[in-house]
């Protein structure tokens, strides 16, 4: 048996054997969690730093709703996650209302007006499934950067739901940038991951690496110039980046560095309001945002193919399990490839990929013995950045916010616009540099994204909520997460903290706590297997209890943690009784 997945010193606080041991003779997979869940009553926040949970849990605690606190917490995540998150990145928010309507707000990077599809030369020595460009111009530096969204959609998303204003939400943030913080392992270890690209940066490099020595755990980062940044926005809102002086400074910055953005495109940005997508799955409803949030759909799709098959009897961590899993997988990567992109410039065939008709067509192609080869579906009409960050809240109120967000790569394009302390992201990364694609660049469209900020229904009422960063990672860890708590009834922290696996079609990518003798077997059914220390990010979650109480959970890939408050106000009418006095 491989060692149990976990960063650091395993605590044995769970231990599980899931799956049927006759299925396979290598029967389930041993896994020992590394966290603790958290149970609460009166509001849960999720987010992968506890200083952003805190920043949350602040706002719940001053009276504010769980909107106020998931844009309390990332604000937050700009300053102590700065490699994942940031105010001029793109993400999608999922909320549901106390009614039980759910919005989808989407503010995700767009191409600047002067990107069209024969802007990059694509690199021919670039690896399989990889979109590299030569001279990485569309991974590293201006040339990357996307019309940013995050900005205006938290600021929207506050200004909608919330019911605290901006400059209170976004204190903890500017606290934490102006006094400084401690920095984790977690966040020195992406510092050293990027310390060559962060060098060919001054501005960058003085902040993460004065003096030529990268950050270690435990130094204190100060941002200064961020927390000017982060004042000037609290005082006059979004209007800073997309027709105000921050903006400015990044457009000027872009013009002496061959970057493509332009007043224009911050001035003519607008976020999207998205019709929730919803599909189910034995009983349950899967709901999220829709293209060009390609997640939800192929999550959907795989589910579809799945709800078939006897994965349960199949059990968790058998040879049989985990090659379905894979080749649903690589399915799902084949059509997303095909047809799935910005619905404004591809027509995403949205209802045929969901249909029982066409989860008959592709469930009738898998192989149960022998790893095959996929290609898009009868019918049917790139390098992802794993570095994203997801925050999960839920307040006493109905309120429910699962949003992920991102930057792109770790630390975006790796600069930092001069005199700002902001980090611009590298979302043209995500476009293919190859005409004639589906997911082609274009002026003015919207990246295609493999986020999945869920929100599952029971009898219409939620019974979980969850996301994670880890670019074309994602929707397949979700699934897996599903899969868990549906099928193999997992508690919540074990469904989070069990060992992943990720294919596109390539190579079969597998976490170290599944057994050598299971990954043997695999290599026999055709599968090129590799093991790998993680596969995706930290995930968090939320699971509402029958009782109305919540449990929150994060798992072990990120700095995650869930703070729950329980507790509440005062009964109506108490007061202290006045004292006799006595003669």
């Amino acid at each position: 048996m491989s060692g149990a997945p976990v960063r650091g010193p395993v605590r044995p606080y769970l231990a599980q054997r899931i799956g049927m041991a006759q299925a396979q003779p290598v029967g389930g997979t041993l896994f020992i969690t590394d966290k603790k869940p958290a149970h609460a009553a009166g509001g849960m926040v999720v987010t992968n730093h506890p200083l952003a949970s805190a920043a949350g849990m602040q706002m719940l605690a001053a009276g504010g709703n769980a909107v106020d606190a998931a844009v309390a917490a990332l604000f937050a995540l700009t300053v102590v996650e700065p490699m994942m998150v940031g105010i001029l990145g793109g993400g999608f928010a999922h909320l549901r209302l106390p009614d039980g309507t759910h919005a989808v707000l989407e503010g995700q990077g767009q191409c600047p007006q002067g990107v069209g599809p024969d802007t990059f030369e694509p690199d021919p020595h670039a690896p399989p499934g990889a979109l590299e460009s030569i001279g990485r111009k569309h991974s590293l530096g201006r040339a990357a950067v996307a019309t940013p969204g995050t900005l205006l959609a938290w600021c929207q998303m506050l200004e909608r739901h919330g019911r605290m204003s901006l400059a209170d939400v976004m204190a903890p943030a500017m606290q934490h940038a102006r006094q400084g913080f401690r920095i984790t392992p977690y966040l020195s270890e992406c510092i050293a991951d990027t310390a060559a690209d962060l060098a060919l940066d001054p501005e960058i490099a003085s902040v993460f690496m004065p003096g030529g020595r990268a950050l270690q755990a435990g130094d204190r980062l100060v941002q200064p110039r961020y927390a000017e940044s982060l004042a000037l926005i609290a005082q006059q809102g979004a209007q800073v980046v997309y027709a105000g002086p921050l903006g400015q400074a990044l457009v000027d910055d872009m013009v002496r560095r061959e970057g493509h953005l332009t007043m224009q495109d911050l001035r003519t940005y607008r976020t999207r309001d998205r019709e929730a997508l919803r599909s189910t799955y034995r009983g349950f409803e899967i709901i999220g945002p829709p293209p060009p949030c390609a997640g939800v759909l192929h999550i959907g799709q795989m589910l579809r193919v799945l709800e078939g098959l006897d994965v349960r009897g199949m059990g968790f961590g058998t040879v049989q399990g985990t090659h379905v899993l894979a080749e649903v997988m690589k399915m799902a990567f084949a059509d997303r490839l095909a047809v799935t992109a910005d619905p404004d410039f591809v027509p995403v065939p949205v209802e045929q990929l969901l249909s029982p008709s066409y989860a008959d067509q592709r469930r009738a192609q898998l192989d149960l013995t022998q790893a095959c080869s996929w290609s898009a579906g009868e019918g049917l009409g790139h390098r992802e950045s794993a570095n994203t960050t997801h925050v999960t809240v839920a307040d006493r109120e109905g309120f429910v916010v699962s949003a992920t967000q991102t930057i792109n790569s770790l630390f975006g394009a790796r600069y930092m616009v001069p005199g700002t302390g902001v980090i611009p992201n590298n979302y043209l990364y995500v476009l293919d540099p190859r005409p004639g694609r589906a997911n082609s660049m274009a002026p003015g469209k919207r990246v295609t994204s493999s986020m999945a900020p869920l929100i599952v229904l029971r009898d219409g009422q939620p019974r979980y909520a969850l996301g994670l960063p880890g670019g074309l990672r994602i929707f397949t860890s979700a699934l897996q997460a599903l899969v868990n708590l549906i099928d193999h009834g997992m508690p919540l922290q074990a469904a989070v903290e069990a060992p992943r696996l990720w294919t596109q079609g390539y190579e079969l990518e597998l976490e170290p706590a599944f057994p050598d003798a299971l990954v043997a077997q695999l290599k026999a059914m055709g599968h090129h297997t590799v093991r790998v220390p993680n596969v995706g990010g930290g995930m968090n979650a939320i699971e509402f209890m029958p009782d109305g109480s919540l449990q929150g959970a994060a798992c072990w890939r990120a700095d995650g943690t869930p703070m729950g408050m329980g507790g509440g106000l005062a009964r109506a009418g108490v007061r202290f009784l006045p004292e006799t006095r006595k003669n």
